[in-house]
């Protein structure tokens, strides 16, 4: 593919219009949270119907000071355009030359910030040891809390810049990123500090997320009391200080068998919503733990892993989807993939059920140390029989939703935020067929290119 970018009449730099024009298909997304077979509807404008890529109803996405403004055949755009008194010689013209165009990716679950690494524990896997077991001694998240506490805020927004440019380079333009490798207020209140900057620095948008109730901390764990003793922490003293920082837009807690029950995960996640944060809950992810039914209870934004989640779970998943505050299922395959898991989380049910799933990396140093949003989506396509249009909608307007973002991003509609990137591919379906290939050719941050291949 060669991307050709055509002046309008003022130079680029001032140019407050940008029209996308050439694409194969602009899949627009529109139209609100997928769920059941309407996961499926990636809503596609296609230029070959159209009459191909010159034709006068071929797609286009037109933007105008960071805004979409105009979606559909090039001629109705063009016309609505100058009624409404965009001049276009205010646009600069980018031909996406037979690319397909997609809302930007939303990447609805990521542990961005930490220091360390822990590559010993694939070998320790291999040999069988267990995730917990792991953790209890003294590995897992508490050996990356202890490289984290040690760790200055220059270090932490060094790793976030190189991490969050390797998500912008797979077409990927808003982030939620948890804390949770703290486990003390200081540290905790620095990762969700560095999070919230690096989302101002930008291009990428970074949604913070406090997650003290990652792990207990060692300091806890030699007392006959530990968990219950952390919980009462969690709940009166850290809340209170992350709330009066004003950083985390929501809270997180992993509610599984050996680290917090369904009882404690209620307790913080009721606290946390006292003081106006939205709920996501880890739930389910290596046994049934009540975690999907709490999330359905408290109404969170989503319910995450879901690996094992319990017949109940799913059927109180699917009773919320029905209702006026739908939980959204975001499935992390990767870590199913990396933790060598036999079976992934049942996506399949969740979509027969009704539930609207997303997709997230799970970007983490332990379990799935991958930043690369669109080989999750070829795993979901192959490992959970996701299609692909099932899997973008996972990737845009479901995992804006999981972020509490869905008004603001995630589809290609007029008055939303124009976020999208432009793929070397020549269809939706060649996004996950290529697996690993870096496909993302241009993507746009709020109307301004913020990446292109090569340069």
């Amino acid at each position: 593919m060669t991307l050709r970018l055509i002046e309008g009449g003022r130079g680029s730099s001032d140019a407050p219009g940008l029209l996308i024009h050439g694409a194969s298909q602009v899949a627009t997304l529109a139209g609100g949270l997928r769920r059941g077979p309407a996961q499926a509807d990636a809503a596609v404008l296609d230029a070959a119907s159209a009459g191909g890529l010159a034709a006068a109803g071929a797609p286009v996405v037109a933007c105008w000071e960071g805004r979409i403004v105009g979606v559909g055949p090039r001629d109705e755009v063009e016309r609505g355009l100058e009624a409404a008194g965009f001049g276009l010689s205010r646009f600069v013209r980018i031909d996406a030359d037979g690319g397909v165009v997609t809302p930007g990716l939303v990447d609805a679950h990521t542990h961005l910030l930490f220091a360390g690494t822990r590559e010993g524990e694939l070998v320790l896997r291999q040999q069988g040891a267990g995730y917990l077991e792991i953790l209890a001694a003294g590995g897992g998240i508490l050996a990356t809390v202890a490289a984290t506490r040690a760790a200055t805020e220059e270090q932490l927004a060094r790793h976030g810049r190189r991490w969050l440019d390797e998500m912008c380079s797979h077409g990927v333009t808003t982030v939620e990123a948890k804390s949770g490798y703290g486990l003390d207020l200081a540290t905790e209140l620095r990762l969700l500090e560095v999070a919230f900057e690096l989302g101002r620095e930008g291009p990428v948008d970074v949604v913070p997320t406090w997650l003290g109730a990652h792990a207990v901390p060692a300091e806890y764990r030699s007392r006959p009391d530990g968990t219950e003793a952390y919980v009462r922490h969690l709940v009166e003293e850290q809340l209170p200080g992350v709330a009066a920082q004003g950083r985390a837009r929501s809270a997180d807690a992993f509610c599984e068998r050996g680290v917090f029950s369904a009882e404690q995960s209620r307790r913080v996640l009721e606290a946390a919503s006292a003081f106006g944060m939205a709920v996501r809950l880890h739930a389910d992810e290596l046994a049934p733990s009540g975690g999907a039914e709490l999330a359905a209870e408290l109404g969170a934004l989503s319910a995450d892993h879901l690996h094992s989640p319990s017949d109940a779970g799913i059927q109180a998943l699917a009773d919320a989807a029905r209702g006026e505050s739908p939980v959204v299922a975001t499935l992390l395959p990767a870590t199913s993939w990396y933790l060598m898991e036999e079976q992934p989380a049942p996506a399949r049910r969740f979509i027969e059920a009704g539930v609207p799933v997303a997709l997230g990396t799970d970007f983490n140093p332990g379990t799935s140390p991958t930043p690369n949003l669109p080989l999750v989506v070829s795993l979901a396509c192959i490992g959970m029989r996701l299609s692909p249009s099932e899997a973008l909608a996972a990737v845009t307007i479901n995992a804006a939703h999981a972020v509490g973002l869905g008004d603001e991003i995630g589809s290609l509609e007029p008055g939303k935020a124009a976020d999208l990137v432009i793929w070397r591919a020549a269809t939706i379906e060649q996004l996950p067929y290529w697996a690993g290939a870096d496909l993302a050719e241009v993507v746009v941050k709020r109307g301004r290119v913020v990446r292109r291949r090569g340069a």
